[in-house]
């Protein structure tokens, strides 16, 4: 049966001074179809998504909704016409409400000309509980909301804007398997309602589960549209990266720390916010340490208080046995460790620098003689690790804002590569990269292990924790809930450290002091 069109794409194609983002790419959407598209950072998914959302205009081709021919000239036009994206980057305004997010820019006035809160509370609710979410309050500001939550309130505000095709970058990137699930199931129920999703992801798995049609980009071209039923995720990634992909290789675990000496000691780590909470822990030369949890059990906040970007109210840092007093980050830096944050364009990136200025930002720093760098070698390095990371960008001189998101990577790992860390902590380190991308961090994770490089991998994807972690610490509420060697452990051990009804080590120590009493 020919399923009704909603949107054709003919031959567009889009540049940007020194390369062709889009070049040539046509297919059609469904009406009420869940169509994911996928392919590497650079691919050209982000490019299209913000010429059908109206952020970008196109250079050549055709793009039809509704049987309309369309020439965005802002997101404003885009939703008039009914197409609503919702940004990897959420942007909701944090100082305000749920509602006076979901009614921004048109909120409701009575005939006095004062804005209605009462029916703009009432019909924001409608929205909520209509994706089954009515335990988020309307007067509820988005400061206080969980990741998730304002994940759902963008959805409720693309609803209201009566969307009839939605665009999803990356939604489930920053939740916890239980809020994928729910996500899913309101990307489901929309579907059933006639929207029209376009859902862009790195995580093969849900496309597969979730997806009636796939659309793979390369390099700016169109390689296939196939229905979701006749693809699988090998294909997927072979026709993503353009060869025969051979999977991720496992690590040489450690099984024995019985001769080692850790070269950071954490005692009993308290922050002034109160979401690190007597926390303890050894890190040894060599290892790679994963730390999970859900999302808001103080994992964060574990390595900025280390790396000296949040206070510590109490506890003890120990390097190679000796203790030393971290007040800020360039403490840190000086004894040899960095930090890879998981904001990657908020804590991480300096947008109107260049991509040679990011990379090079620690290293000119901690090498530079009396205030004077040498520039030679500084664009030197920076080529040595452009080639060696693949970092995709027309040259070291082009603003970093203009990259993909996992080339930004790419390109702060390589800012500390080139500082040689003691001690590396990567929190999320491919967050909202393709997988491709993702196998190359791996593959530099490992590598660094190999050289005796410490490594802390903070990940909320378990399998990205067991094929790289040789110990597993698991945190909730702020406390270490428990640890596990890499042979022991499994999603499901780990995930039942994160239940409320679990026991904390310190707990379990406090019992089995009152019973020996």
């Amino acid at each position: 049966m020919n399923q009704e069109i909603i949107c054709k794409i003919e031959n567009v194609t889009k540049r940007f001074p020194g390369t062709t983002a889009l070049d040539d790419v046509s297919f059609n959407i469904a009406k009420g179809e869940i169509h994911a598209i996928v392919g590497e950072n650079g691919a050209g998914k982000s490019t299209l998504m913000n010429i059908l959302s109206g952020v970008y205009g196109h250079d050549e081709g055709v793009v039809t909704f509704e049987g309309r021919v369309c020439d965005f000239g802002s997101t404003n036009d885009a939703r008039r016409a009914g197409i609503a994206m919702i940004h990897q980057e959420l942007s909701l305004a944090n100082g305000m409400t749920a509602a006076e997010n979901v009614f921004m820019n048109r909120m409701p006035k009575n005939r006095f000309g004062v804005i209605d809160y009462k029916k703009m509370n009432g019909e924001c609710q409608k929205y909520l509980e209509k994706l089954g979410v009515h335990y988020i309050s309307p007067k509820k500001k988005v400061k206080e909301m969980s990741i998730s939550e304002q994940q759902l309130l963008e959805i409720s505000k693309a609803v209201s804007l009566n969307a009839k095709m939605i665009i999803m970058d990356e939604p489930t990137s920053s939740l916890t398997s239980t809020e994928v699930e729910f996500l899913l199931k309101v990307v489901m129920q929309m579907k059933v309602e006639g929207v029209s999703i376009l859902y862009i992801s790195h995580k093969l798995e849900e496309i597969m589960r979730i997806a009636d049609t796939i659309t793979v980009l390369r390099d700016g071209k169109h390689i296939i549209t196939s229905p979701a039923s006749e693809m699988n995720e090998q294909k997927m990634v072979s026709y993503m990266v353009g060869r025969e992909f051979e999977g991720v290789n496992k690590r040489d675990f450690i099984t024995n720390y019985q001769d080692k000496i850790p070269v950071l000691s954490v005692k009993n780590l308290y922050d002034m916010a109160g979401k690190v909470k007597n926390v303890s822990f050894d890190l040894y030369a060599g290892e790679v340490l994963g730390l999970t949890g859900l999302v808001g059990a103080g994992r964060s906040e574990v390595l900025q208080c280390i790396f000296g970007a949040n206070k510590i109210k109490s506890g003890q840092i120990f390097l190679d046995g000796k203790e030393v007093h971290i007040t800020n980050c360039d403490d840190a830096i000086k004894l040899g460790i960095g930090l890879i944050p998981e904001g990657r364009k908020i804590q991480g990136l300096f947008l109107k620098l260049s991509v040679r200025s990011n990379e090079m930002i620690v290293y000119e720093n901690q090498h530079s003689r009396h205030g004077i760098r040498n520039t030679s070698e500084s664009r030197a390095l920076s080529e040595e690790y452009r080639d060696k990371l693949r970092i995709k960008t027309p040259t070291l001189e082009t603003q970093i804002v203009n990259l993909s998101g996992g080339n930004q990577q790419k390109a702060i790992v390589a800012r500390w590569l080139m500082n040689n860390p003691r001690i590396l902590f990567m929190d999320e380190p491919t967050h909202g990269i393709d997988i491709g991308a993702k196998n190359e961090i791996y593959k530099i994770v490992d590598d660094l292990a190999k050289q005796g490089v410490a490594v802390i991998l903070l990940s909320s994807e378990m399998p990205e924790v067991l094929s790289l972690a040789d110990r597993i610490m698991i945190m909730h509420h702020g406390y270490k809930r428990g640890e596990l060697m890499n042979a022991e452990a499994d999603q499901y051990k780990i995930l039942s450290y994160t239940l409320e009804d679990a026991v904390t080590e310190d707990e379990i120590r406090e019992r089995e002091e009152k019973a020996a009493v």
